[in-house]
């Protein structure tokens, strides 16, 4: 087994800056902005002192809510240098959503930006926070959100009861290097550093609790199997708040001092023209990014020869989108990554000189000091090759635990340390693996995680509605698209457009319902237990729906 890197995130990051100073660190070509490995270093560094400044301790939450700009990636290493945990917030989420992960979180400081497409985060800060807007900047107290003292905007015109990102910068200036090192001296890499939700079958949204060791380990086997060195650029066009983001891209880049090339806001065009501007070599995305990009009009005026690899993750990725990307932007070298965000995130990931072959009909194989077996879904024996079962996965990859959800940790991780993922799968004598199906009724749309239960929970709040079941039908651009059976309460009425626009605005976009079916009950198993299986062939058939079927 390789040695594992003992660095904490902040840690790395020293460690890089002073072994490729003068390398490209950060460019934005829309903002020209560009550091060095050694001015990233310096920034981050700036900015983490002005967090202690600000009050910011080891152990406190601080949340970020936002796309990809720079203040992220910085916010990322800066928190990490003071042992503060990052809690990364769903671009998409709205206003029920937002407060949920804010309490739950007991997050005390929230980072945000004016607005993301259709939302306007500072009025839904404001709806969710009426106490903000007449409160003292710094001094919050709200009734609803205990921990929250601190919300900062990143950007120009700062809104009433803010702190404004530059001056955090600014207020760094107060605080001694000695200062700094003293904090840092305490940390320790099996420390919690780094917070992201994701949707569970009890219809909440768990916080995964990842350790510096979980995501800079991860994030520099994740660059070995692409063959990452210091002369690589990755164009980052998937969100940071989602582990592809922070630690796919962000993490696989830091461990080698590859330079990172973000994309503000996914955009084919802007991708393109990013690729061909900065001579990237690597590009990152689901395929319904790459799709997007590949059948852009304006495609072929674009030099793209600088690109050799990159991962493709999120959903099931078809043959012809891959054999597109290895001729026409000729990525070569382009992997498939697998895992969840319990185990921060890769279990398994193809190689740069894998037969095409096995990068379309499987996940790839164990990540370095990974184990990974399949196992009896009854029994929980393990299976020999060839035998579908759930996949599990054990080492230095598994998260900390879900936040304040003992119970909920101990139904993932078993006795003997190994994270039990809900996915089904064949791994062949190889160790390469194919993800069969999922044992629970997860949807992923257009590579975001949807989970049944929490979309049910929030219609059963409707007044007019009695019942509701949320499953996944096949769609050919997303790969599986939402579905809501809905039984009403007797005597009331409601049309598609009512459900829809109910969720408008609560729920993120992606997890409304594109169709939505009255029905008077539900096909059951004899114990009383309902098959969302039946719902969903009925779906098909009666819907006309043709696609991939079941994504992985």
């Amino acid at each position: 087994m390789a040695q594992l890197l003992e660095f904490t995130v902040g840690g790395l990051l020293d460690h890089i800056a002073a072994r490729y100073p003068d390398n490209d660190a950060l460019v934005y070509v829309d903002r020209g902005l560009r550091y060095s490995y050694r001015q990233f270093n310096e920034v981050c560094r700036k900015v983490a002192k002005g967090l202690l400044r600000l009050g910011v301790k080891k152990g406190d939450h601080v949340a970020i809510w936002a796309y990809n700009v720079p203040e992220w990636v910085v916010l990322q290493f800066a928190t990490a240098k003071i042992g503060a945990v990052l809690v990364t917030v769903n671009t998409n989420y709205k206003s029920a959503e937002l407060e949920y992960i804010l309490n739950q979180s007991d997050s005390s400081t929230l980072f945000l930006v004016k607005s993301f497409k259709d939302t306007d985060y500072v009025a839904t800060v404001n709806e969710v926070v009426p106490e903000l807007a007449g409160s003292e900047a710094g001094a919050l107290s709200s009734a609803k959100l205990p921990f929250l003292r601190n919300v900062v905007f990143i950007g120009s015109e700062t809104p009433a009861g803010m702190l404004n990102f530059e001056a955090i910068a600014a207020m760094g200036e107060h605080v001694s290097d000695d200062e700094l090192a003293a904090v840092e001296g305490t940390l320790d890499r099996h420390d919690v550093i780094n917070m992201q939700y994701t949707s569970g079958t009890t219809g909440f949204p768990k916080g995964v609790m990842l350790t510096h060791s979980n995501i800079v380990n991860n994030g520099f086997n994740i660059g070995e199997c692409m063959k990452f060195t210091e002369k690589d650029r990755l164009c980052i066009p998937v969100p940071f708040f989602h582990c592809f983001g922070c630690v796919l891209a962000v993490m696989a880049c830091v461990t080698h001092g590859t330079t990172m090339v973000p994309v503000e806001i996914f955009d084919p065009l802007a991708v393109l023209r990013t690729i061909e501007k900065e001579r990237c070599t690597a590009v990152h995305g689901v395929p319904t990014m790459f799709i997007a990009e590949l059948e852009h009009p304006d495609f072929p005026k674009f030099d793209l020869t600088s690109l050799r690899t990159g991962i493709m993750a999120g959903s099931n990725c078809p043959i012809e989108v891959m054999k597109k990307v290895i001729s026409q932007m000729h990525a070569s070298e382009i992997t498939i990554a697998y895992g969840q965000t319990e185990s921060s995130p890769v279990i398994t990931q193809t190689r740069t000189d894998d037969a095409i072959e096995l990068r379309v009909a499987t996940v790839g194989r164990a990540l370095p000091d990974v184990e990974v077996k399949i196992v009896d879904i009854e029994t929980g024996a393990e299976l020999p090759p060839g035998k579908q079962g759930e996949l599990c996965t054990r080492g230095y990859l598994v998260m900390k635990g879900y936040y304040k959800m003992p119970e909920e940790t101990a139904r993932a991780i078993d006795a003997d340390g190994w994270l039990h993922t809900g996915d089904l799968a064949v791994m062949d004598e190889n160790g390469y693996c194919k993800i069969t199906g999922r044992i629970k009724n997860m949807i992923i749309r257009g590579g975001e995680n949807v989970y049944p239960r929490e979309i049910e929970e929030f219609l059963y709040t409707h007044p007019k509605i009695s019942d509701v079941q949320i499953y996944g039908v096949p769609d050919r651009k997303y790969g599986e698209q939402v579905m809501a059976a809905v039984i009403l309460k007797k005597g009331e009425i409601m049309t598609e457009e009512d459900v829809r626009n109910f969720c408008r605005g609560k729920i993120a976009n992606y997890k409304i319902p594109k169709y939505v079916k009255f029905v008077d009950s539900y096909p059951m198993t004899a114990s009383g237990k309902i098959q969302k299986f039946k719902l969903r062939e009925m779906a098909i058939k009666e819907l006309g729906l043709e696609g991939p079927g079941e994504t992985a």
